[in-house]
Formats: structure tokens, C-alpha cells, sequence
């Protein structure tokens, strides 16, 4: 069975779907791996290292010319053109409802299998792609606003006098919202954290955080640990009752997603006014809308003398980490999609295990 490997050409995409020590762990098992040249130089993994671990350095032709390819971004028509026929697609879709991409590949008798649409279980913990990857956005989103911050994060004692720490208020505290509460707890702020699924409140304290709490007239918690869209009134109190606590913060990094729905605005307009000149808002929701309506995905802009950080793709840059936990995660599924076979790795049937029935992407009625 062969497996591919190609370079990501999504623009700022820094990431490659395995690394050299997959691909040592994945020849071993009697795959056979191409990977295009090039591939994972951005994550800082060079050819020379696929090579010694095993794989067929390739042309972008020979590394769609497989079996099973591995992607981490959404394949675009040129992907889909070079796809071979009957073959496996496992990335990141990125997609919701009608996909004409999607269709295109199974109209050539391919399967496809979403890294979204990951069912939050147990057992598939050690393939979620999306809460590996979120971790990292959490992580590097709370460095960058501690640099374009242009005060201390922590208290600061020193002969010439002393700085309060700085006041950052976390919204949403899912794995990237837990993870950017833990990195400022870490860098030394005063953190607060809200979100709208009331279970969350003893993560938040178990990292040092104090939670913020309203009453909403409403749970936000929704199926699979998500958080649910709150109806327009609920909505209304939630903008209301959070304008003062956000006033107050120095920072604001925001997380609140909703699946194949816009992201929740959280952010006024007006309270970005309130907020002292300097402040900083990292808007994580960025590609889908933003949590603020001031933001601009994939730019950094300045509105009312605040800073609002608008990157689409944080995982990007911790590319050689990123780049490492996707590929585990891949890793760990094909382990549960494959079987020893007379003349190497053969795949199960897709259907029978719930994990990959679950990402199954299956032809509309």
C-alpha cells in the first residue's frame, strides 16, 4: 500500500502531514511512502530526513499517485484533478453542508475521510486533529498577544518601580481557550475566562483563572462537548452583561466557535471603545467571522487605539510541532484502519469501526 505525502500550497501554510519519525514508524509496518520534495521544509523536517527514514522522494505527480494520500489542509481542484482514482484522501475538509470538491472526488470512486468530523470519544482522543492543533493555536495566540501588548504580562518589581500584571480575559475555554488560560497563567497575568457552558467553570479554576459568570437564562453546552448557538435573547444578555468585564481587560483572547455556524460576536463594537489605548484582542474565531466585528481575518489592524489580531492559521506558526502532533494523529487512526495482509497493510472495511464511520464523508441523496 502506498501512501503520499505532498507539500501544502495553501498560501501560509507551513505544516506537512507526517514527519520522519511517522514515516520510519509507517515503513516499518510495510507501507510504502512517497513524499513530494520539499514537503516538510517549512515545518523544518528536509528531505534528507524523510529519506534516511525510509520514503521515495517524489514529484508532486508521484505523491498523489497512492493509495491512501495524507493532507492537512482542504485539497483544492488541482488536488482533486491529481487525486487517482479509487484512492484515500485523509485531511482536513474544512467544509459544511454542499461541497462540489467533495463531489468531485467521490464521482472518481474515492473515499474520504474528514479530520473534523473526529467523534469526541475516549478511544479517539489520540487522533484528534483538531484539539491538537487547537492547543497550539491557544498556546502561540496568547504569545502573540503578550508581544504586541506593550506592557508586562506579569508583576514586575524593579528599582525604577513596579507593574501591575496585566488583566487578560479568555473567551471560550475549549482546548485552545484552556490552553492560551494556562500560557498567560504561566507568563504571569491576572486571567479571567468566560463561556457559555456553565461545566466549564472547574476547568477554568483547576488553571488559576477566575471564571466569569452570568446568568444567561440559558446553557450554552451542547452534543459532543461543543458549545450550541444561544438564542437572540440569550445572546442579547450575554453582550450586556459581558461589556463591563471586558472594559476592564488589558488583553482579550477569544475562542468561541460554533460549528458550520458564524462565530458568536462577543466583542462589540462599543465595548472595543471602552477598552484603554494599547489593549490587545487576539480573535482565534477569525476565519469564521470573528468573536469581535472589528476583526479582519489574516490581518492585524488598529480600531479605537486597540490592537486586533486577526491570523487564521496560528498552528502554522509552531510548524514543526504542529506538523509532529498531526502527523501522530494520523498515525494513531491508520493503526485502527489497517490489517496485516498477505502482501502487506490491508484496509478494514471503513464502515464497520464507529471512528472511521464517523468521518466517512457519504454521497448526498
Amino acid at each position: 500500500m502506498k501512501i503520499g505525502i505532498p507539500l501544502e500550497t495553501r498560501s501560509g501554510e507551513t505544516r506537512v502531514a507526517s514527519t520522519p519519525e511517522i514515516v520510519k514508524k509507517l515503513a516499518g509496518k510495510g507501507f510504502e511512502i512517497r513524499v513530494e520534495s520539499g514537503a516538510g521544509a517549512r515545518a523544518g523536517y528536509p528531505d534528507a530526513d524523510f529519506a534516511q527514514a525510509g520514503a521515495q522522494l517524489t514529484d508532486r505527480a508521484g505523491a498523489y499517485a497512492v493509495d491512501l494520500l495524507l493532507k492537512v489542509r482542504r485539497p483544492d481542484a488541482v488536488d482533486v484533478e491529481a487525486m487517482r482514482p479509487g484512492g484515500l484522501l485523509i485531511s482536513l475538509l474544512e467544509t459544511c453542508g454542499e461541497d462540489p470538491l467533495l463531489s468531485a472526488m467521490l464521482a472518481k470512486g474515492m473515499r474520504v475521510l474528514g479530520m473534523e468530523r473526529m467523534p469526541r470519544t475516549s478511544r479517539a482522543q489520540s487522533m484528534d486533529a483538531l484539539s491538537s492543533q487547537s492547543n497550539l493555536a491557544g498556546y502561540r495566540a496568547t504569545l502573540e498577544a503578550a508581544a504586541r501588548y506593550g506592557r508586562f504580562f506579569p508583576m514586575m518589581m524593579t528599582s525604577a518601580g513596579s507593574a501591575k500584571p496585566a488583566r487578560v480575559v479568555v473567551l471560550g475555554a475549549g482546548v485552545a481557550g484552556l490552553q492560551a488560560i494556562a500560557t498567560a497563567r504561566r507568563l504571569g497575568a491576572d486571567v479571567h475566562a468566560y463561556d457559555v457552558r456553565p461545566e466549564t467553570r472547574e476547568q477554568i479554576l483547576s488553571l488559576g483563572a477566575k471564571p466569569i459568570m452570568l446568568d444567561l437564562g440559558e446553557s450554552g453546552a451542547g452534543e459532543g462537548g461543543y458549545a450550541r448557538e444561544l438564542s437572540e435573547e440569550a445572546k442579547a444578555r450575554q453582550q450586556s452583561a459581558l461589556g463591563d468585564e471586558l472594559a476592564k481587560a488589558h488583553v482579550i483572547i477569544t475562542t468561541a466557535l460554533i460549528p458550520c455556524r458564524p462565530a458568536p460576536v462577543l466583542v462589540t463594537e462599543a465595548v472595543v471603545a471602552r477598552l484603554r489605548p494599547g489593549s490587545v484582542i487576539v480573535d482565534l474565531a477569525a476565519a469564521s467571522g470573528g468573536n469581535c466585528p472589528l476583526t479582519v481575518a489574516d490581518e492585524i489592524v488598529e480600531r479605537h487605539g486597540v490592537t486586533i489580531v486577526g491570523i487564521t492559521n496560528f498552528p502554522a506558526l509552531v510548524p514543526a510541532d504542529a506538523s509532529a502532533f498531526y502527523a501522530r494523529n494520523l498515525f494513531n487512526l491508520i493503526e485502527i484502519m489497517v490489517q496485516p495482509g498477505e502482501f502487506g497493510p490491508e484496509l478494514k472495511d471503513l464502515a464497520e469501526d464507529d471512528i472511521t464511520a464517523a468521518m466517512l464523508v457519504k454521497p448526498s441523496a
